[in-house]
């Protein structure tokens, strides 16, 4: 007796009908996003393009947009006022430094207050959220004296220290963790995996785009810090590149020219950062938000 086997029906996606009356409304929302993002990118775009101007082109009357001859001539200027090679290479130091172990002890932290159940857990977490109350002007001066009196101003140990538990960083991982579900744990505790095993081998993958959106606003935190990298370091080999910018910028300078390019310097790469991490960027900001 022969069986016949039927070929599986697929279903055939339904269009949706245009709703004419919709359209008026979109079109008026995308002309307000690409006005606002005009807005937004053209200083940006006419910073770049000075970069790369001579210096008589920059405050040139009418100005013009696009540069009619390209030119390195305000790097290399910029490269004899200042150290830029050696802020710059600061600059990386402590950002990297700085941001990839908070990243790590924040996710342990964040860990610990969403999957640990113990005594006076969120009355914890609530005095760790209460600092992002304070602003860092008050605690300035106590950290600078702690930094001091350790023995470790003006070193990189100084710059980073003090910089690795971040409250915010805390609260995304806590959120990230706590969205996940409960079955994940024991499972793993049933295959004898341990606590770290736990941390690192299961849950640490999930919430990866809430690590990298923490490494991306820790960098770009540190790249562009200008108040605490000149409170703890006193000599020229220690400043980073925005306190050498500053100090460049900040001293009547009337050279346009090689202060675009400064400023090229300084915002290309978290420029490239975000353009490569966007994608995670907005999964990190959203992790959590939705439970399950």
């Amino acid at each position: 007796m022969s069986t016949v086997t039927k070929a599986p029906v697929h279903a055939v996606p339904r269009k949706h009908p245009v709703r004419w009356k919709d359209i008026p409304s979109k079109v008026l929302i995308a002309l307000i996003l690409v006005i606002a993002a005009v807005i937004i990118l053209l200083p940006v775009l006419w910073m770049f393009l000075s970069a790369f101007k001579p210096a008589g082109k920059i405050i040139a009357y009418p100005p013009t947009f696009w540069p009619t001859e390209f030119t390195l001539a305000n790097f290399e200027r910029l490269a004899k006022r200042i150290k830029v090679v050696f802020y710059f290479r600061n600059s990386v130091i402590y950002a990297l430094l700085t941001t990839v172990p908070s990243v790590f002890l924040c996710a342990m932290a964040g860990y610990s207050f969403a999957r640990f159940e113990f005594k006076g857990r969120n009355m914890l977490f609530i005095l760790v959220l209460a600092t992002m109350m304070i602003p860092f002007q008050v605690i300035m001066i106590p950290l600078f004296l702690v930094v001091k009196n350790l023995g470790i101003y003006d070193t990189y140990s100084g710059l980073i220290l003090p910089k690795l538990a971040v409250a915010m960083s805390i609260f995304m991982m806590r959120s990230a963790f706590a969205s996940l579900p409960k079955e994940l744990e024991e499972a793993g505790r049933i295959d004898g995996i341990s606590e770290f095993g736990l941390f690192f081998r299961i849950f640490l993958p999930l919430v990866k785009p809430t690590m990298i959106t923490m490494f991306i606003l820790g960098v770009n935190a540190a790249w562009n810090d200008l108040m605490w990298p000149l409170l703890v370091t006193g000599s020229t080999k220690m400043r980073t590149l925005a306190n050498g910018l500053a100090l460049f910028i900040g001293s009547d300078t009337t050279e346009y020219g090689p202060a675009f390019a400064g400023a090229f310097i300084s915002i290309a790469p978290m420029l490239v950062l975000y353009i490569f991490g966007q994608k995670y960027f907005i999964e990190g900001t959203m992790a959590g938000s939705v439970k399950g």
